[in-house]
């Protein structure tokens, strides 16, 4: 058979089936219906003059020449798919854009960026910071990284959970020295309280502290973003009740103190895209690395 007249469309259609052994699966991986599936299968055993499956009740089976042609393209298929990924790896297709939250981006991923370039110094990461979950249409980054407090799946695309969000109180250890003490939670009424988009957090994390206090007691200022509440608590603003893991390295390094080990639950953060089967080489390598580093950590 001439190319020119080879069945690309239903080549790929029997492909996915006989893979598979199942029109339904087939047509979900393909993004078709199963009786485009279906009909695809039907022209190339016309075009054969043979059957390619023994069909059951809700099932499928490859026979002897049905197996003899997906061994074929198997191999054609994955050599085309590999030079694929080889020519789009390489040149204008090593960037890959990514998409963070603020707070993420800021206080996780760029910290951490420097490690994922060691490892793979032909991919350059483009970090947009942004809220609104994008659509991964044309120009859109390919991966985006999103906080939920009640979510963890969003229309049309494919997440995957990396870590769980705890909020705990933070602050300066200049407030310590030239301000009140801290004794016990109360104590931190004393002191100007910062606020991550409302004041509901500082609320459920003084009622697991036991304490209702009065809206006054509550008053300070309100950030957008967990890493601009995070840097007031660093200049010393007053106390913050910020993400555990976005605050990691300053705890560390003593630029801010945890005063009592009481934390509160605020969802988590899950990596976000149309699909992670269709992934470029570079998406799909800082997919890996992201999933390794958040099991190292929860190790």
């Amino acid at each position: 058979m001439k190319r020119g007249r080879l069945p690309l469309t239903a080549l790929r259609s029997f492909e996915a089936a006989g893979r598979l052994e199942s029109f339904t699966l087939a047509a979900q991986e393909l993004f078709v219906s199963q009786a485009a599936i279906s009909r695809q299968v039907r022209e190339l055993e016309a075009l054969l003059g043979k059957p390619l499956f023994t069909r059951h009740h809700r099932k499928v089976r490859l026979n002897a020449d049905g197996t003899r042609l997906l061994e074929t393209l198997a191999v054609a298929f994955d050599s085309i798919d590999a030079r694929l990924e080889e020519i789009r790896a390489t040149g204008a297709g090593s960037l890959l854009t990514v998409t963070a939250e603020p707070g993420f981006a800021t206080c996780w991923l760029v910290p951490h960026l420097a490690d994922f370039r060691m490892l793979h110094p032909q991919i350059d990461v483009s970090v947009e910071s942004e809220t609104r979950l994008v659509e991964f249409r044309g120009d859109a980054p390919e991966l985006a990284i999103r906080h939920s407090a009640q979510h963890s799946a969003w229309p049309r695309t494919q997440a995957r959970h990396l870590c769980n969000v705890t909020m705990v109180p933070v602050l300066s250890p200049a407030i310590l020295t030239d301000g009140a003490p801290l004794a016990t939670p109360q104590d931190l009424l004393s002191h100007t309280l910062l606020h991550e988009e409302n004041r509901d957090l500082w609320t459920r994390w003084f009622a697991a502290a036991g304490l209702t206090p009065t809206a006054d007691a509550m008053r300070g200022p309100i950030f957008t973003d967990g890493a601009l509440t995070l840097q007031a608590a660093l200049r010393g603003h007053g106390v913050a009740l910020v993400d555990a893991m976005l605050a990691q390295d300053d705890l560390d390094a003593g630029h801010v103190i945890q005063p009592f080990d009481l934390s509160v639950p605020f969802g988590a953060y899950f990596l976000v895209t149309r699909d992670f089967t269709q992934l470029s080489p570079q998406a799909s390598a800082f997919v890996v690395w992201m999933a390794a580093c958040f099991a190292k950590q929860q190790a």
